[in-house]
């Protein structure tokens, strides 16, 4: 079951996501849901758009299926999915 001390390492497709800060002031606010992700980026449905957001220098508020609200340093994100959900969480 995903939660705030494993949520690094569970897939984040189909959770709901807001940008809190990030290197970019576009890209603060901006919120939907996590339909892709890359490496480096997290893309994010919202309002019919699909907004492609880097990782590195953003901070994302992520809800749990739970309804737990989390904040995530974009920075920990940053490898393939494939390869950070089997990744050691220091």
């Amino acid at each position: 079951m995903i939660s705030p001390q494993n949520v690094l390492r569970h897939e984040l497709l189909g959770l709901n996501v807001l940008v809190v800060s990030a290197s970019n002031p576009g890209h603060v606010g901006v919120s939907g849901r996590i339909i892709d992700e890359t490496k480096n980026t997290l893309i994010i449905q919202t309002e019919g758009k699909k907004k492609r957001i880097p990782k590195r220098s953003s901070v994302f508020r992520i809800r749990l299926p739970d309804g737990t609200i989390v904040d995530v340093d974009g920075s920990s994100l940053e490898a393939q999915p494939e390869r950070r959900i089997s990744m050691r969480i220091k």
